[in-house]
């Protein structure tokens, strides 16, 4: 099966935190690598992510070694996303809605229930 790598870059304003990391991050831009592979038996073409790295440090000089880490690509649009709003002046963190298994958040879950039951 073959598998097609898309490079991309992920750019941060501020010092960043992911799951992966002991330490936070600096701001920067990180070049990021989403490796895909297709999907077989469909009558169309399409693919589906097996992994995403990112390379560490940000900026990389000649000769200096870098860090490669598999990554959450869920948690970094997280990040992604939080970045922007403190761009924007956002001060605390935005809270998430808690995902069920069916997909939906758990308050429109809750919501179906009651209006289902009435």
């Amino acid at each position: 099966m073959s598998t097609r790598s898309i490079e991309s870059t992920v750019s941060f304003s501020k010092a960043f935190r992911l799951s992966q990391f002991d330490e936070p991050q600096p701001a920067g831009s990180y070049q990021l690598v989403t490796d895909e592979e297709p999907l077989e038996g469909l009558s169309f073409t399409a693919y589906h992510r097996v992994r995403t790295l990112l390379y560490l440090p940000a900026s990389c000089h000649p000769g200096r070694t870098r860090q490669v880490v598999e990554i959450d690509p869920a948690e970094l649009a997280v990040a992604v996303v939080a970045d922007a709003l403190r761009a924007f002046g956002a001060r605390a963190p935005v809270p998430l809605p808690e995902i069920t298994a069916a997909g939906a958040p758990a308050a429109v879950r809750a919501e179906e229930a009651s209006a289902a039951s009435a």
